[in-house]
């Protein structure tokens, strides 16, 4: 029927246009962001799960911050403890010298204020062994936690080791000294007992430092297969966009001119009254 109320021919072309532009904008708002899921309205379901899994991922890395932050603690310990060590060692040297009877006074004196400036150093080195405030071997903190899992139901717990002088792990008191065979005699024991002690505490502190390297490692990879897992789902193939677009755009070119055809046809009624 020939009309000028009504084009089909019009109508579809339009219709089919529409429907190019709404891809065109589709490939476009893609290749901008992307992402093939910017939006719910683009996927709902994927969008969803994709935004489970963001969530996810920001919670580990929470974790791995509080693993890091208590693994720089304990390696800030472990380094002091060290040190101690050391320190320890030093230490039982002068006072197995000091145990020689035949030791005059001046040279009894040095070793003394050798012994005694190596055993302030080490109260020294508890002190200023602290990290973000937190200190794990004077015996001010109980403990430290790390979270271990992004629902913060698990965690790694360290103890603190208290490593100050007149103390349960080191029993060199802060006046112990070697002045005498005797006093050196006794603190030779006494000293020994600590280096053995301060020894099973790096020991704890190294093993607590490797399961906090451990599970940072791990987290560290069960949020980068959770990114990739979101990248699956959302990202958009931009090789496969652009192909998209090249051929959306010359179907958009054709549709206005399969429109203009279709406008035309009204025009061809007119012959019908000449």
């Amino acid at each position: 029927m020939a009309s000028v109320n009504t084009n089909v021919g019009a109508l579809v072309a339009l219709q089919n246009l529409n429907a190019t532009n709404r891809g065109l904008e589709t490939v476009q708002n893609r290749i901008s962001t992307g992402l093939k899921v910017a939006s719910a309205k683009d996927n709902g379901g994927a969008f969803a799960i994709a935004q489970k899994l963001r969530g996810d991922v920001r919670s580990f890395d929470v974790v791995k911050e509080s693993l890091s932050r208590v693994g720089s603690a304990v390696d800030v310990a472990s380094a002091a403890g060290q040190a101690i060590s050391d320190l320890l060692i030093d230490l039982k040297e002068k006072a197995l010298a000091a145990t020689d009877t035949s030791l005059d006074a001046t040279s009894r004196t040095a070793l003394n204020e050798d012994f005694t400036a190596l055993r302030d150093q080490i109260q020294t080195i508890v002190d200023n062994a602290a990290f973000n405030g937190t200190n794990l071997i004077n015996n001010t903190t109980a403990s430290i936690a790390a979270l271990a899992n992004a629902e913060g139901s698990a965690a790694i717990t360290v103890l603190d080791e208290a490593l100050q002088l007149s103390g349960t792990i080191i029993t060199v008191t802060t006046t112990e000294a070697v002045n005498t065979v005797t006093n050196a005699k006794d603190a030779l024991t006494a000293i020994k007992a600590s280096l053995t002690n301060v020894n099973a505490s790096l020991a704890r502190l190294g093993t607590k430092s490797k399961a906090l390297e451990i599970q940072f490692d791990f987290v560290t990879k069960l949020s980068d297969a959770l990114t990739a897992s979101i990248g699956n789902l959302v990202d958009a193939d931009l090789a496969k966009e652009s192909a998209n677009l090249q051929a959306l755009q010359v179907k958009q070119q054709l549709g206005v001119q399969a429109l203009s055809i279709a406008n035309q046809a009204p025009q061809s009624i007119l012959g019908f009254f000449r």
